[in-house]
């Protein structure tokens, strides 16, 4: 490691963090956009998809809790290594996956390798631009839905095409040796000897204010990627395709999250929280009541609710936080993807009793989706309604503590 970034290499290591996390967030994108093709294959219920689902989003904390306990003895570059073979194995045995359990364990590769980058890269961003933490963790965090957006489109367009789900996961794994050529004689900085105990993270991790972050961040991730996982189901049977309205909202997120400076300094990361839970909420139920061109309002709505969620999380440990380290950014993230991972069977089964009701209620096969869409986005809007309490007692709190 150096101590001494020159520019270049400053430039260098952002770009290399931000690949790896476009390759982490194409894999969200173009698993929503072949859930149906996967389903159709295998014969799998929605239920059993949201499993497969789950060991993306359960391989995710596993990685973040081991590089964020080892964060301080392999260093960011070692996890980013682990990040990048993991994704080429997690790939390629997804393309190769012959059954139910195949797809299984190729989606906890992937999942790990996910983890790794967001443990190896968030502690990078913060030890490069110390003065500017939370903007530029926003800044960074653009290519979780930049990324998420390429991959929609691809999967879009590739669909369209009759281009098999295997060719779109194949796609990925140009980034993925992109990245991985970038790191061989990348040059990292040296992080703060002062947090480089980690002992003494694990001794600030425990007070309320960590463990009220974890649980909000469980909330915040499931309201922004439980929706927009199981976009395909909720919203494929409007007139807008699904991987069009999912592109919307990850477009919106990307340039939100670029501008992101402004607010945050302006409102500072509670407020910036609290305002988000409230527009969230009001996304989510539009999204339940309405149709047509309408939906473009409401899913518009929504993107700005869930765009500061992620990045202003992490940024409230970095900021509030810092002598948690690497481990309490580590954490807070795994925190957030276990709790999908547990909800997205759930949410599976919402979906599937919603279709089954439909059925029942006499609903033709062409509009059962149309008719349970919105029962599931009225479950969905729960999530935020409970962090619009939780956050406003944050701001306020912080806002008392500040003073």
């Amino acid at each position: 490691m150096n101590n001494t970034m020159t520019p270049a290499q400053t430039s260098k290591l952002f770009l290399l963090s931000c690949i790896a996390l476009t390759v982490t967030a194409m894999t969200f994108g173009i698993r929503a956009g072949i859930l149906g093709q996967l389903g159709l294959e295998f014969g799998l219920t929605n239920e059993q998809l949201g499993y497969i689902n789950l060991m993306a989003f359960w391989g995710f904390p596993l990685a973040t809790m081991f590089g964020g306990v080892l964060y301080n003895a392999l260093g960011a570059r070692t996890l980013i290594w682990i990040a990048c073979v993991c994704h080429i194995i997690g790939l390629v045995l997804t393309i190769y996956a012959q059954s139910f359990w195949g797809l299984m364990l190729s989606s906890l590769f992937i999942g790990f390798a996910n983890g790794s980058v967001e443990a190896g890269c968030n502690p990078i961003i913060t030890d490069l631009y110390k003065k500017n933490k939370t903007t530029m963790l926003n800044k960074f965090h653009v290519w979780f839905p930049g990324g998420i957006v390429i991959g929609a489109l691809i999967s879009w367009f590739m669909t369209n095409a009759g281009i098999g789900w295997q060719w779109q996961i194949a796609v990925m794994l140009v980034p993925t040796f992109i990245y991985g050529a970038m790191l061989i004689g990348a040059v990292f900085p040296k992080p703060d000897e002062a947090i480089l105990s980690t002992s003494n993270n694990v001794k600030h991790l425990l007070t309320p204010v960590y463990f009220f972050l974890v649980f909000c961040m469980t909330i915040t991730a499931t309201t922004e990627l439980g929706t927009t996982q199981w976009i395909q189901k909720i919203m494929g049977a409007n007139e807008i395709h699904p991987m069009i309205i999912m592109a919307l909202i990850f477009g919106i997120m990307a340039v939100g999250r670029y501008f992101a400076g402004p607010l945050v300094h302006r409102f500072n990361p509670s407020g910036v929280l609290l305002c988000s839970a409230i527009i969230s909420t009001a996304g989510l139920f539009l999204l339940s009541q309405v149709s047509g061109s309408m939906i473009y309002l409401a899913t518009i709505i929504f993107a700005l609710g869930v765009t500061y969620f992620w990045p202003t999380m992490i940024g409230c440990v970095a900021e509030y936080l810092p002598k948690t380290g690497a481990l309490g950014m580590s954490l807070i993230g795994g925190a957030g993807m276990f709790a999908v991972g547990i909800w997205n069977p759930v949410i599976g089964g919402w979906v599937d009793a919603a279709e089954a009701k439909a059925v029942a209620q006499g609903a033709s096969p062409d509009i059962v989706a149309t008719v349970a869409g919105p029962a599931v986005l009225q479950n969905l809007m729960l999530f935020p309604l409970v962090l619009i309490v939780a956050f406003a007692g944050f701001y306020f709190y912080m806002k008392k503590s500040k003073k």
